[in-house]
């Protein structure tokens, strides 16, 4: 067997195979040997049939093409040990002559992380304040969300819960069909299509109208986008949004811990800043990974930013994977799946290179998840879990989830890390940095 190799850009090396005949001719023969129990050639008990006349029956191209589905993983395995390389997805394989038989694998290698000079990096930390106008928005929903309902005999206003019969058609073909649709008017979010909220304000009770509404020109489905949909509307019932009273009382209806309205407010306080310093420090994360990207050299395989789309779209079908609610999905926002994947490859990609950076850097930095922190990470979720621990504890404590929750923690110490770099002001001097080389990372 000859064997040449060439290095090509993305971590990719082509290996080109040709096989000696004599070899070739084995693998006809053992697959001979293998189809001939499995057919029934006329004049012959199965598996009695001379090769010559099971070639006739089923055709010289039947052997062969069996003859390869093991001949050239057998061979391909001897290549990459021959030439010591180490492949972290199956290679496209491409067949270049039949005689001699010659192929060619391109097989994807491990990426290559160069990084930069990180930690003389200084990415300013803005501290996260949450204005007294954010509570008061907060307090505010939550009296919407306990308000009651009232019905009112007077034309229909913003924030009123409405009742109605709505349709929609467009070129005649129906868009949507509701029957008894409830719906409350607000001004900031749009009712069935956007610009039907406004035709809608002024009808009484038992009125009907019949209005035109453009469609986006986003609107899902190209067929559709840009054109005008016929709308009509009958309405059956209007309700007046009643707020309750902001005093204690109704600080003890949102909770039985909440004694009085500033202990609503404090409450509702720390939630918020703990949500904005979660937002903020993703935030924060992205800029220091992006940053880093600037003066690093990345080189991987296509691959990798496949199985990343592959898991994009995992996650769009939702748990269980239901193909066919993908496919009503994708029929309804008028795409293809490989259109979508055209779509999501950028964010496929840009993903792919932080999560290299990242794992870099935990080498780079040398930082470990021990046994004790994992185990120390479940007892915390399953305490923070309450009636549900049982299940926390089913669910990871084993091997593969305790490997995630590994993961996880080697995340979030690396990351905890990197802030701690780049957040400190450098005063000039040359920071002690761990030596940066190229080093080929999983």
């Amino acid at each position: 067997m000859k064997v040449s190799t060439e290095k090509i850009p993305h971590s990719q090396v082509v290996l080109e195979i040709e096989v000696e005949p004599e070899r070739v001719e084995r693998s006809m023969e053992a697959a001979y040997r293998r189809l001939v129990q499995r057919a029934n050639v006329p004049g012959f008990r199965r598996g009695k049939a001379p090769r010559a006349m099971l070639e006739r029956h089923l055709g010289r191209d039947t052997l062969f093409e069996e003859a390869l589905d093991r001949l050239i993983p057998e061979v391909y395995r001897e290549a990459i040990d021959m030439e010591d390389i180490d492949p972290i997805e199956s290679p496209e394989v491409e067949m270049v002559s039949t005689e001699p038989l010659v192929m060619k694998a391109t097989v994807p290698v491990r990426p290559t992380v160069e990084l930069g000079d990180y930690h003389q990096m200084w990415i300013p930390r803005e501290p996260v304040v949450v204005p007294e106008e954010r509570v008061d928005e907060a307090i505010d929903q939550l009296r919407h969300r306990y308000a009651s309902l009232e019905p009112v005999e007077r034309p229909i206003q913003w924030r009123d819960v409405v009742t109605a019969d709505v349709s929609g058609t467009v070129d005649d073909k129906s868009l949507f069909e509701r029957k008894e649709a409830q719906f409350q008017l607000l001004e900031e979010r749009p009712v069935f299509l956007p610009g039907l909220a406004e035709q809608i304000i002024g009808l009484e009770k038992d009125a009907e109208k019949e209005v035109e509404v453009p469609l986006p020109e986003d609107f899902p489905g190209e067929e559709m986008a840009g054109k005008s949909c016929k709308c009509h509307v009958k309405v059956s019932a209007i309700r007046e949004e009643i707020l309750p009273e902001l005093d204690d009382a109704f600080a003890r209806q949102v909770g039985e811990s909440f004694d009085s309205v500033d202990a609503l407010r404090e409450r509702l306080r720390a939630d918020i800043q703990e949500a904005e310093e979660r937002t903020a420090r993703e935030s924060y994360e992205e800029q220091i990974i992006d940053t880093m990207a600037e003066t690093a050299t990345l080189e991987f395989p296509p691959v990798l930013v496949e199985k990343e789309i592959d898991h994009i779209l995992r996650d769009q079908m939702g748990p269980g994977g239901d193909q066919q609610a993908f496919e009503r999905y994708l029929e309804r926002i008028g795409r293809t799946q490989e259109q979508l994947r055209e779509e999501l490859r950028p964010t496929a990609e840009q993903r792919v290179r932080r999560s290299l950076l990242l794992s870099k850097v935990s080498e780079v930095e040398n930082i470990l998840v021990d046994d004790a922190e994992v185990t120390q990470e479940l007892d915390r979720m399953a305490t923070s879990a309450g009636p549900q621990a049982q299940e926390i504890k089913r669910v990871f404590d084993n091997p593969g989830g305790r490997e995630a929750l590994s993961r996880s923690l080697l995340t979030r110490k690396t990351w905890d890390k990197l802030i701690e770099i780049v957040s400190t002001e450098k005063a000039g001097e040359k920071v002690e940095e761990a030596p940066i080389e190229e080093v080929v990372t999983e």
